[in-house]
């Protein structure tokens, strides 16, 4: 049933490669010339990334674990989140590699949805999905992260371990210090993620180290079709979306010829 419903176009993307940039910029000091090196790098990293994904949005990021493969019942609520969120008519955007990563684009793809990826450089685990319309790959992680970041209006979290931990209490931060607006931060598996709501509001809370409206910035939910209306009510509500959002106009002097999203670019 599944093979005459996928109407996916697959894409070959070259496989990553492990890349030490980032753990030399970590190492401590390094000659005056290296780091300026280092910056100028990182500097260009974040314009690639820019200029990549400048028209893609507006976007909803799914974060989740490069380690689930398509036997996993996670995967198959990877691809539904991902087909869902692609019916609103929102650009699914993933971290691009294996897993429920994968999935979701593929669930993205299925629905004739848009489908990007921000890939990181690792030695194992994280190669690109083929499931992807535009593919952006980083060295660094905070580049990646904050590409993930930017042009997103909603996030959800599928099972994963400490990438996928980082990934959302990390937009939890942005979301409670102002840096960024109160975006929907939902955890997709109820029984999978409740010890770690419980560890929120039973520890950090009690403890007084989070505020009670921390807690409530996280949304627990089970099911793929709640989670999008969700989303759709929430972005609509708080951002005034609606459907057919205009985005950014591609400008020729800046070389950006297409707003189109096209395998291979």
């Amino acid at each position: 049933m599944k093979e005459a419903t996928d109407k996916t176009q697959t894409t070959v993307w070259p496989a990553s490669t492990p890349d030490p940039s980032e753990r030399h910029l970590l190492q401590g000091p390094n000659a005056r010339r290296h780091e300026l090196r280092q910056a100028v790098r990182i500097f260009g990293e974040c314009v690639r990334g820019f200029r990549a994904l400048h028209f893609v949005g507006p976007c909803v990021t799914v974060f989740g674990s490069a380690r689930f493969d398509s036997t996993h019942p996670f995967y198959a609520l990877g691809e539904e989140i991902g087909k869902r969120l692609a019916e609103l008519g929102v650009t699914v955007m993933t971290g691009g590699g294996p897993g429920l990563m994968e999935a979701v684009n593929r669930g993205a793809k299925m629905a004739g949805g848009r489908s990007v990826g921000c890939n990181i450089r690792l030695p194992s685990e994280q190669r690109p999905n083929p499931y992807l319309d535009r593919m952006v790959e980083f060295r660094y992680f905070f580049v990646r992260k904050l590409m993930l970041l930017k042009y997103s209006y909603a996030f959800v979290a599928l099972p994963g371990g400490f990438g996928t931990l980082d990934e959302i209490f990390e937009t939890l931060v942005l979301i409670q210090t102002g840096k960024v607006q109160n975006f929907p931060v939902v955890l997709l598996g109820t029984e999978f993620w409740t010890p770690l709501v419980d560890l929120v509001r039973e520890r950090l809370l009690h403890a007084g180290t989070i505020d009670p409206l921390d807690v409530e910035r996280l949304t627990l939910l089970d099911s793929p079709s709640e989670v999008a209306t969700f989303i759709r009510d929430r972005v609509m509500r708080d951002f005034g979306f609606t459907y057919g959002p205009a985005r950014p106009k591609p400008r020729w002097f800046l070389g950006e010829w297409s707003s189109s999203l096209r395998p291979g670019t």
